[in-house]
């Protein structure tokens, strides 16, 4: 792959694969003359993909609902004979709200409760650190005047912060699991 197909997969992954299963949704309450759900999803990310650009896409997602549309539509068109009520008005085509849909609520918050969760297992002054910086939108000079603390231990806790916070999500929200150490008998706790 070249670059420009490389840095476009990378997009597609980022800004519309995440908006799959909505736009299986709703391909599934509209007439696709005949074509399959995976045959609309894969020509609309054959089409983003070969896209000249990406640059001037700004929702990401109302786009590749607009652009599965057509695919549709395209194929409408080819069919040799089209039943009249086989074709839709052009509300049709409409992306039913700017809303996120039920399920995308659903997930955003179910991943919230781990994201606040994961926050809540840091050790203390990482957690009072981590949490006055991100959560309550504080300076590092805020938070080290509030804490007590120097800047330069601020900016370790919030790295170690991360660094913690980043093994859990790459670990479905656990701990990353550790090999035990020879010698040494496990603990219930480390099971």
């Amino acid at each position: 792959m070249t670059g420009v197909s490389d840095e476009r997969a990378i997009w597609l992954g980022r800004h519309v694969l995440p908006h799959e299963a909505a736009l299986r949704a709703w391909l599934k309450r509209r007439n696709l003359g005949g074509l399959e759900i995976d045959d609309v999803i894969q020509e609309t990310y054959t089409r983003l993909f070969q896209a000249e650009s990406v640059a001037h896409i700004q929702d990401a997602r109302n786009y590749a609902f607009q652009v599965a549309g057509s695919v549709v539509i395209d194929h409408l068109r080819r069919m040799k004979v089209v039943p009249i009520v086989s074709v839709p008005g052009l509300e049709y085509l409409e992306v039913d709200s700017q809303e996120p849909s039920p399920e995308r609520q659903v997930i955003d918050r179910d991943e919230l409760t781990r994201l606040a969760g994961m926050i809540a297992r840091l050790p203390g002054k990482i957690r009072d650190v981590f949490t006055l910086r991100r959560v309550h939108g504080l300076s590092q000079r805020e938070v080290a005047a509030r804490l007590r603390l120097a800047e330069s231990t601020v900016e370790k806790h919030m790295a170690k912060g991360f660094l913690m916070m980043s093994e859990w999500y790459g670990h479905g929200g656990n701990a990353p699991s550790r090999p035990s150490r020879p010698g040494k008998p496990q603990t219930k706790m480390e099971r």
